[in-house]
């Protein structure tokens, strides 16, 4: 690399507005709001705020199951949170998830309120809630907790990391798109060889762990993440590629990873009902 391409940092680093990037017009380097705007709020005790990125689809995936489980008590509101429109920033949002990042869950059955961010807290939460799509033995819901936080833990380096680098970066860096594609290609190894012996995370049971993991390397291996499975070389992992599969079967994964979706051919922008998926799904 010659000198001239080889940035040296400054001695006490300087935001610049105009850093490039996709997002780069709601980027910045302090937290808080920047205008006041109250959240909606809809009929049912749970009002989720979010948007059907990776994050945002595990959320709307377990309220889906556990409504397919029977739960009358998971019916929801799901408003439209628009990241590239700066909502995440108003002052309504700031209350529930001081760190302005989608989900953010508010739960009005209680008194007080509960508010609820970071989406592995929520699928926690409402597997507590509820009792239900957690282990109930010891040995098997210390298993599902070690890969929800193992995925929480893990999935920075492939969104953040690969995923902004390989996708929205104003410019095709070799470096940071090599480094972390390495990276992303560890975890997919670390999740092939313990699916090989597993069929789901915790076991043979499905839970919070397969919920969590599912909306990023699941999609990543079915090809809807990035345009990177050929680059990643997916299909080697056959075990992940299985799994992937057979959740992206479950009709409560088809009806949750469509909520608070602005784009593509099903989309839905707000959900108060089973009725506003079914007629996205018809394409109504």
């Amino acid at each position: 690399m010659s000198s001239e391409h080889t940035y040296v940092p400054p001695k006490v680093w300087k935001w610049e507005s105009d850093n490039g990037g996709k997002f780069a017009s709601t980027n910045r380097p302090i937290s808080g709001a920047t205008h006041d705007k109250q959240l909606d709020v809809g009929e049912h005790s749970l009002q989720l705020h979010s948007l059907a990125t990776p994050n945002g689809q595990k959320v709307t995936i377990m309220l889906e199951e556990l409504l397919a489980l029977g739960i009358k008590g998971a019916e929801y509101d799901a408003y439209l949170i628009n990241i590239g429109e700066g909502d995440q920033f108003s002052s309504g949002f700031v209350e529930v998830n001081p760190n302005s990042k989608i989900p953010a869950l508010m739960d009005n059955s209680t008194t007080p309120p509960t508010r609820v961010f970071e989406s592995g807290s929520i699928l926690q939460y409402l597997a507590e809630k509820f009792d239900a799509l957690i282990p109930t033995t010891h040995l098997a819901k210390t298993e599902c907790r070690n890969w929800l936080f193992w995925q929480m833990g893990s999935a920075p380096y492939l969104g953040g990391g690969f995923g902004h680098f390989y996708a929205y970066a104003p410019t095709k860096m070799q470096y940071p798109i090599d480094r972390f594609a390495m990276e992303v290609k560890r975890e997919l190894d670390v999740l092939d060889k313990h699916l090989a012996s597993h069929t789901y995370f915790a076991g043979d049971e499905y839970s919070i762990a397969d919920i969590a993991i599912w909306p990023w390397y699941g999609n990543l291996v079915l090809g809807n993440l990035y345009d990177a499975a050929e680059f990643l070389d997916v299909a080697s992992y056959t075990h992940v590629v299985r799994w992937a599969k057979a959740i992206e079967e479950r009709p409560a994964v088809q009806r949750g990873r469509i909520v608070n979706r602005s784009w593509g051919d099903v989309a839905l922008a707000e959900r108060h009902s089973a009725q506003d998926i079914d007629q996205a799904l018809k394409g109504e």
